[in-house]
């Protein structure tokens, strides 16, 4: 069956936005696969009916309602390997974050199936899906086929844009028979999204840092620079996995997109994944030691040099300036 099998996650009766992305993608895979696209969900007392069959507007046919604990692991996987082995789907979608990637990996286990992660786009060829990821600091792209019957793919957060399509899915209720290990652990507590109130969209002037910063520390530089500026803080998705900088504020291609008058980028190497997420700007000043830093060829005005020598002296001449 030439179909997709997509895992929606969900908190407080709300689906998760990537989840969504991913069934939209899903769709789209699917049809060129001759299949269909279904979902399925586990746990959810707060999740209705209306909202799951809601998910056919983003390209559903049919919802898996699975009566079980939420928010882990192993339970998902019972319920999607019981499904994959029925209904003989050939790939497995998830949208990202850490459980996507948790439960795509234990599922990959599970049915001896190849994964690929960090997924940012997917196309088919001869009839089967090919996942495309960046590799080398996002310089390049790597593609992943799958030998076997089924093919795991786990997005990048962001990656799969959400599309609405209409229309009304199915919901199924689906009993799964849980191995006795499915149940040992227990949710304690759930964590909420990092920098969920940072917003760099409405910004005129971002001041955006990167790996060249050396370390989390080095964005009290970007915050003062940001400060003087009237502007916000921005970081790359390199940082952002580094935990250096929360993930609302990552610009790129699964991150953010921006358009602001003035781009400040500092310690920034320039990659594709982050230009297609900044490019819009108005204005672009970079700061780089590596003359042939890529982000050089698109810059407005580019400054060859150590960042932490150059940042606090421009923030300390611009405050005179304003002060004066």
């Amino acid at each position: 069956m030439s179909s997709v099998l997509v895992y929606a996650l969900h908190k407080d009766g709300v689906i998760n936005k990537n989840s969504l992305g991913a069934i939209s993608e899903g769709t789209r895979v699917a049809g060129e696969l001759g299949g269909q696209c279904d979902v399925v969900v586990v746990g959810g007392a707060d999740l209705t009916d209306e909202t799951l069959a809601a998910l056919g507007n983003y390209g559903a046919s049919k919802v898996y309602k699975v009566d079980g604990p939420e928010g882990l692991s192993q339970p998902v996987i019972d319920a999607m390997a019981q499904l994959i082995k029925t209904n003989g789907y050939s790939n497995a979608l998830f949208g990202g974050g850490l459980l996507g990637f948790e439960i795509g990996a234990g599922l990959a286990a599970r049915l001896e199936a190849g994964v690929t992660m960090e997924v940012t786009a997917i196309r088919v060829e001869n009839g089967k899906a090919v996942a495309e990821r960046p590799i080398l600091q996002d310089s390049q792209i790597s593609t992943s086929t799958y030998r076997g019957d089924v093919g795991i793919i786990i997005g990048r957060i962001n990656a799969f844009e959400v599309k609405e399509t209409g229309g009304t899915a199915a919901v199924e209720q689906l009993p799964v028979d849980f191995s006795p290990f499915s149940l040992k652990a227990k949710m304690v507590t759930r964590g909420e999204q990092r920098g969920a109130d940072v917003n760099i969209e409405d910004a005129s002037v971002l001041v955006a840092g990167g790996r060249g910063l050396g370390e989390a520390e080095g964005f009290k530089m970007c915050d003062d620079l940001a400060e003087v500026l009237g502007g916000a803080v921005a970081a790359t998705r390199a940082v952002v996995d580094a935990g250096w900088f929360p993930y609302a504020g990552q610009i790129g291609q699964t991150g953010r997109a921006v358009a602001p008058k003035l781009y400040f980028a500092a310690g920034i190497s320039g990659a594709i994944q982050h230009k297609v997420g900044m490019q819009g700007s108005e204005n672009i000043i970079a700061i780089n030691k590596d003359s042939n830093a890529p982000i050089f060829e698109f810059s407005d005005l580019g400054i060859v040099g150590d960042l932490n020598k150059i940042l606090p002296k421009l923030t300390e001449a611009l405050a005179a300036k304003k002060a004066g």
